[in-house]
């Protein structure tokens, strides 16, 4: 509900490629008026949000996924090429309408309460921290080894960022560069994200990672967190040493400032999930005891973090996350239809490929939300996905297999409206021997309720009898560990059509994903602005 008060947020953003060197390597990167990360966003529940792109990016199309936020009324500005709209061309401006519907932090977007609502902890100080994995490789050179044969991996980060500083070692150069300016470490745009606290008071930090590949663990020396939110709901309070967090969630923690005050501590960041010691450096960040200097470096070195294949833990965490009693929204009690998503890596005409039920999914040229508003039916496969693999029962998710008959498609999901949707997300053996790894799913346009989670395989009869019905916490993100299977459930109330896929950006990229279309037919009148590619050139009025 928008009350009578609800504002408009207006910004404008130029979106260009400047050099940058946050990591103290110099090189081209993306920028948002000028800034990595881009600006903040600041709304309260209710608002309206315009945001107005204008695309400076010579060679590239551009579109803004705002994530987190589930676009209702609005499913033309989710911003997912392919999915939702035509990319907005070089040069061009693309207008962005949403209502933000929640209060939380999706990546830099931050949704106060309404006045006068208050929250369930409280604290004297709010910050937040976005944390980034880092590359020097352009991704033009990254999707041109994804799609080569012989496949290219893009490899372990270069660097973690933390608030978007970092530090390379740049005696590790491939090649050291003649020009002094191509990788300084004492550049100030690469010194160390310095946090002053006052001592004796509570933070609350937002914490968010965006990176392309990495899970993380996140550390403050020292200091206990109390994780109190995720993905914009409550948590039940828990106190962790380390906060492991995957590509696209966010996460509150209150930190009390009542250690030792004649010195600062360190925050750090450390890659989990895959072996990553040897070519990565932690990220390192200054919590600063007010008065003491902000560059006075800790006395102590920065905490190892956590054995980086201990999957123990990180399950632990993940099963401990549960809704804040007060705050619980119960999910429906069963399901209209549940759908199997089984991960896998194939290999198809010869390329490495991401699958899902053994279908890699690729984007058609024309947008999924225009063709089918518009009854275009010819510009995608009509044959849906199966709601799950008809060898399932017998597949061997421990080993590797020879899965000779996947194949890509860009065949949809179509779900009835208001029908209540569990997925299972299955995971499996890749094509290494031994090997199953971490994926962050997200699902754009709805929140879900994560019912479970399991080691090995999903089975149907008697792990939905274990399911959490009483207190799930709902995110949009999630992640699936190796060799286990994640729950979730969803009901298909919001009108449009969305992107499910894995967060990594190589594995998305390799065919990680499905999109589910519900209640198209009740969208509104699409925008023009959201026409102009494949079969819409002709829809585009000026």
């Amino acid at each position: 509900m928008v009350s009578a008060e609800a504002g408009v947020r207006r910004y404008k953003w130029d979106v260009k490629y400047e050099f940058k060197s946050p990591d103290c390597y110099r090189k081209l990167a993306i920028t948002i008026n000028g800034k990595t990360p881009g600006p903040t966003i600041l709304a309260q529940q209710g608002d309206t949000v315009i945001v107005e792109v204008t695309n400076g990016l010579a060679t590239e199309n551009l579109a803004i996924h705002w994530h987190g936020i589930r676009q209702i009324g609005s499913p033309w500005s989710d911003g997912t090429e392919g999915v939702t709209q035509c990319p907005i061309l070089p040069g061009d401006t693309f207008t962005y309408r949403f209502i933000v519907d929640r209060a939380g932090l999706y990546g830099s977007i931050r949704v106060l309460l309404p006045d006068g609502v208050a929250e369930p902890f409280t604290y004297d100080y709010d910050r937040s921290i976005i944390l980034n994995d880092w590359y020097h490789a352009s991704t033009y050179e990254q999707a041109a080894g994804l799609s080569s044969i012989p496949f290219v991996w893009v490899g372990e980060p270069q660097s973690l960022l933390i608030q978007g500083k970092g530090k390379f070692d740049c005696s590790k150069l491939a090649t050291p560069s003649s020009n002094p300016t191509a990788c300084n470490t004492t550049n100030p745009e690469c010194l160390p994200y310095v946090m002053t606290v006052v001592p004796g008071k509570t933070y609350r930090l937002r914490i968010s990672s965006v990176t392309a590949l990495s899970a993380l663990s996140f550390q403050i020396e020292g200091h206990n967190m109390t994780v109190v939110e995720a993905d914009g709901h409550y948590v039940e309070p828990i106190v962790v040493q380390n906060l492991f967090i995957y590509s696209g969630e966010t996460y509150s923690v209150l930190i009390k400032i009542d250690q030792e005050p004649s010195r600062n501590y360190w925050i750090t960041t450390n890659i989990v999930g895959r072996n990553a010691t040897a070519t990565t450096p932690p990220g390192l960040a200054i919590l600063n005891y007010y008065p003491n200097h902000p560059k006075r470096v800790p006395p102590t070195d920065p905490p190892a973090g956590p054995i980086w294949n201990d999957i123990a833990p990180r399950l632990a965490q993940s099963v401990a996350i549960k809704a804040r009693q007060g705050y619980v929204h119960t999910p429906p009690p069963k399901s209209d239809r549940a759908i199997v998503l089984l991960n896998t890596q194939n290999k198809i005409d010869g390329y490495n490929r991401w699958s899902v039920n053994n279908v890699s999914f690729t984007l058609p040229h024309t947008p999924y939300l225009i063709a089918l508003k518009e009854n275009l039916h010819h510009v995608f496969d009509q044959h849906p996905p199966p709601d799950r693999l008809h060898e399932f029962t017998t597949y061997d998710i421990y080993g590797v297999v020879n899965n000779t008959n996947a194949t890509s498609s860009n065949a949809i999901y179509r779900l009835k409206f208001n029908s209540t949707v569990d997925i299972i997300l299955q995971n499996a053996n890749t094509m290494t021997v031994n090997n199953s790894e971490t994926h962050p799913w997200h699902l754009h346009g709805h929140d879900f309720w994560v019912l479970g989670y399991g080691t090995g395989k999903f089975d149907a009869e008697n792990d939905p009898k274990k399911y959490n019905l009483a207190n799930p916490i709902m995110k949009n993100t999630v992640a699936v560990h190796p060799y286990g299977w994640t729950a979730l459930r969803f009901v298909a109330d919001n009108p449009g059509v969305w992107a499910f896929h894995c967060h990594i950006e190589s594995h998305f990229y390799m065919g990680m994903g499905v999109v589910f279309e519900e209640g198209v037919e009740k969208v509104g009148k699409l925008p023009s602005e959201i026409m102009g590619c494949g079969e819409t050139k002709a829809f585009k009025r000026p």
